[in-house]
């Protein structure tokens, strides 16, 4: 479903239809583009994306929601950038009427019986893909209707996204929680049959709005369990250095081909046990970011802290790029291939939003 080559990636940039998704994105079979994977990776940018779609002189004022969704990943990263790990605590405020810190078995297991959700968890399973309506009906699945606590849920379902941002998952759970907004998101069945193509009644989620809030926890959705989130790293492998060459040190969030290409270097995909002990991710996914690394050449892959891998091999010219997750690195820091100049927190997307639409002309 996600081919990894990178000739393949930039096909998929000249194929987005922007003015079409803006109409129908929120459809199961709408005009999304299929390159949050990509995006999340590193591999291309939002940038890149927008630029893209610039040189087809397309009207920005008829894709501006479109470009708005790409703002959102830039915006999520910046709260991480500011928040550190505070974005794994509630942002604003508490979620309310929390009752466990778990997870729906029958959620988990695609067995909720609404139709929708089922086949959505079935196929995350199978494609590390979930449309992003589906992320927040099971969101709201999750934490307002079984009243899970958000941040375990949050965790199995970045566990299987091949286009897993933990800023983007966890503030996006937080928001449907009612822990990073300012009130918790519901979609009722109606809504789900609209969006899914679905003609499903009697489920319980067949109900009005106004009557979620006082909704007790259904049956079908009160067993809960631990899930096993578990990473297995590949084998590391005894690394050549040419130490007369700088390093360049790639991860799983950054995976971009065209990065300091310009000069020769050792390049290093840095798999830290400890990253993936508090972010783990499936096999799956694991697979695609080695796969993606492949567009790289020469790339060595090494399971390993950083610290450990300067040390062993007497490191001094390193390269890498910024990310929250990189702040003990060493080194010449690389600036990220962001869309706009604005930086830093901003307590709500559209404060930032206004910023960065004065970029734009």
């Amino acid at each position: 479903m996600f081919q990894t080559d990178y000739t393949s990636i930039l096909n998929l940039i000249d194929q987005i239809k922007p003015v079409s998704y803006v109409k129908n994105r929120n459809y199961i079979d709408g005009d999304v583009t299929r390159l949050s994977p990509y995006i999340s990776r590193g591999v291309i940018s939002t940038k890149q994306i927008f630029e893209a779609v610039q040189q087809r002189g397309c009207d920005l004022k008829k894709i501006e929601h479109f470009i708005q969704e790409l703002a959102w990943r830039d915006y999520w990263q910046q709260v991480w950038i500011a928040k550190k790990d505070a974005i794994n605590q509630a942002i604003r405020q508490p979620q309310v009427d929390v009752q466990n810190y778990e997870i729906s078995r029958s959620l988990m297991d695609g067995e909720t019986e609404i139709e929708a959700i089922d086949n959505a968890i079935q196929t995350l399973y199978e494609t590390g893909y979930m449309h992003n309506h589906l992320r927040m009906y099971s969101a709201a699945i999750a934490c307002n209707i079984a009243k899970s606590d958000w941040l375990l849920p949050a965790k199995w379902m970045y566990y299987h996204l091949l286009d897993g941002d933990w800023a983007s998952n966890a503030l996006s759970w937080q928001w449907v929680a009612g822990a990073n907004s300012n009130k918790k998101y519901y979609a009722n069945q109606e809504n789900i049959n609209k969006y899914c193509y679905t003609h499903q009644k009697g489920t319980f989620l067949d109900v009005a709005y106004d009557q979620f809030d006082a909704l007790p926890i259904p049956d079908r959705l009160a067993t809960t369990v631990m899930p096993t989130l578990k990473t297995m790293l590949p084998e590391s492998e005894t690394l050549r250095f040419d130490h007369a060459l700088p390093t360049y040190i790639y991860t799983s969030y950054n995976l971009d081909p065209n990065w300091g290409t310009a000069e020769k270097a050792n390049r290093i995909l840095l798999l830290e046990p400890s990253q993936f002990e508090n972010y783990p991710i499936s096999e799956k996914v694991m697979q695609f970011i080695l796969d993606l690394s492949k567009n790289i050449p020469n790339i060595q892959v090494y399971c390993n802290e950083f610290n450990e891998l300067t040390e062993r091999y007497n490191l001094k010219d390193i390269h890498y790029k910024e990310h929250p997750l990189n702040t003990h690195y060493k080194g010449t820091e690389h600036k990220r291939n962001w869309m706009f100049t604005v930086e830093g927190y901003h307590p709500s997307f559209f404060s930032f939003w206004k910023k960065c639409k004065r970029e734009m002309g």
